[in-house]
């Protein structure tokens, strides 16, 4: 490393600052996944070589310890695959913005940047059907404050597809309920997009106002009890709380694992089953590359496949580690 080479540290907080926040603009929520993937590499790398985060190079980050990494987080932390290639994507970013920062360390990321994703077997989509999430969202109380809300946030999550993220940090300002109704989401990357709601759904969002002590534009639609913004924790909890009530009334609900983006799995079956164009359903649920919606037509076709095997043809026979360490302080201020 020459001495106009910034060191590892600095590479770091520039890559985070810099690239993700000013440069690509990239959402809190990935910046948070970065730092998280950073924190616990470097906790892992100081156990490991005995280097702090603050003393390490660019050449320390070579192949094999990555690799290293990798199989900590499957064996040692439980992380499923799906889990493991998010964190070595995370750090490929990273390579790939130092690379051109740092020409001395060039082999060692080439090499690095090698390591390959990890092949899994793809999950099986989970959905409702129809009647599965009418119980759902007919499931909370709508004699208190907290039952109505959940009843206006699950029936808004199955109108629109939309990501948790997006429902709980949605303001009372980009709901437009009069002639047309729409709800303009930011989804991933600060993407925004525009969702119709059905009439059910904008007589349900428009009696729930009602109850809203702050109506102002930049007021959270879906907040929790102090008026703040909801967790994503609460909406799973108050979702598990709805799934035991509707299990009672429609027994088929209680054999499947339902969290809140089951919701926006339902809507794209739903919408599929009714004929709509997969390319609408991509704008529906904001998806950059349609690929990504072909899962439900997968999904659909494997269901039909499962029904015709069953229809037989006639005649037939029937603890976390956190060195006080500037670089792991400025990764956690983040």
């Amino acid at each position: 490393m020459t001495d106009t080479t910034p060191s590892f540290p600095t590479l770091l907080q520039r890559f985070f600052v810099d690239h993700l926040r000013h440069q690509r603009a990239v959402s809190p929520c990935t910046v948070a996944a970065y730092r998280d993937t950073f924190k616990l590499l470097l906790g892992f790398t100081e156990k490991r070589i005995g280097k702090s985060p603050t003393n390490l190079t660019l050449l320390d980050l070579n192949a094999d310890l990555i690799l290293a990494f990798l199989d900590h987080l499957e064996r040692d932390r439980a992380n499923s695959v799906r889990s493991r290639n998010a964190r070595l994507s995370a750090i490929r970013v990273f390579l790939k913005y130092a690379a051109h920062e740092d020409l001395s360390a060039l082999a060692v990321i080439e090499r690095s940047l090698a390591v390959p994703q990890k092949r899994h077997d793809k999950q099986v989509l989970g959905y409702l059907t129809r009647p599965e999430v009418e119980a759902v969202i007919n499931a909370p109380d709508p004699k208190t404050w907290a039952g109505r809300r959940d009843r206006a946030l699950f029936a808004f999550l199955y109108n629109t597809g939309a990501r948790v993220s997006e429902a709980i940090d949605l303001q009372v300002g980009s709901v437009i309920l009069e002639t047309a109704p729409v709800v303009h989401l930011h989804g991933k990357g600060r993407k925004r997009r525009s969702v119709p709601l059905w009439k059910e759904t904008a007589r349900t969002l428009k009696q729930w106002m009602q109850d809203l002590n702050d109506r102002s534009a930049d007021a959270y639609l879906f907040p929790n009890s102090s008026g703040g913004r909801l967790s994503r924790s609460s909406v799973r909890q108050r979702l598990d709380l709805a799934v035991d009530v509707a299990g009672v009334v429609v027994a088929s609900i209680r054999s499947k694992s339902i969290s809140p983006h089951t919701f926006r799995h339902s809507t794209a079956m739903h919408l599929l089953q009714s004929g709509v164009d997969l390319t609408v359903i991509a704008l529906w649920l904001g998806h950059e590359d349609i690929s990504t919606t072909h899962v439900y037509m997968e999904a659909d076709l494997a269901m039909k496949e499962d029904a015709l095997s069953r229809l037989q043809p006639v005649n037939a026979v029937g603890v976390r580690y956190r060195p006080p360490d500037k670089l792991m302080h400025f990764l956690q201020s983040l």
